[in-house]
């Protein structure tokens, strides 16, 4: 597997990603009903630096790395991560992580924190658990899932000095 710096050249890939993770709309506080060209735009903002993992040319993930606030918290940085469902299970997301690790701390930042995780999607909680990142904040209800109804969203947070 490589992780490489993701191009425009990559658009296809990355909403073939992208899509099926927006559309079941348990993670992550995108419209579902968005279509390919705004998923990408969503993904690849101005403020993001964003990465592709691949094995032989096939996507298997992507992150993307911004700073997390401007002026006085700008040197804590804040990823999002999504994995290719058939390559679940197979190190991606925590090869990801390592790599986004190595990524913030090159661009100077001083810590990593997640805003929002959803306390349901125990696979992604339980990797940056055991990656030393520690629930600082939990958010009541404030995650509408599909299936399971109003969750919490934990704050996690770790230093990166």
């Amino acid at each position: 597997m490589t992780i490489r710096r993701a191009t425009a050249a990559d658009a296809a890939a990355l909403a073939g990603l992208l899509l099926p993770v927006f559309r079941a709309g348990d993670t992550y506080t995108v419209d579902p009903g968005i279509d390919a060209e705004g998923a990408v735009a969503t993904w690849c903002a101005p403020e993001k630096t964003v990465f592709l993992a691949e094995s032989g040319g096939v996507p298997l993930g992507t992150y993307y790395i911004r700073p997390n606030q401007g002026g006085g918290g700008a040197h804590v940085c804040n990823c999002g991560y999504v994995t290719a469902e058939a390559a679940r299970g197979r190190g991606v997301a925590r090869a990801m992580l390592d790599h986004s690790l190595a990524e913030a701390r090159a661009q100077g930042y001083r810590a990593m924190q997640f805003n929002f995780v959803v306390e349901a999607n125990r696979r992604a909680v339980e990797t940056w658990t055991r990656a030393g990142f520690e629930t600082v904040g939990r958010l009541p209800g404030a995650f509408r899932h599909p299936t399971q109804g109003y969750v919490d969203a934990l704050v996690m947070f770790r230093s990166l000095v």
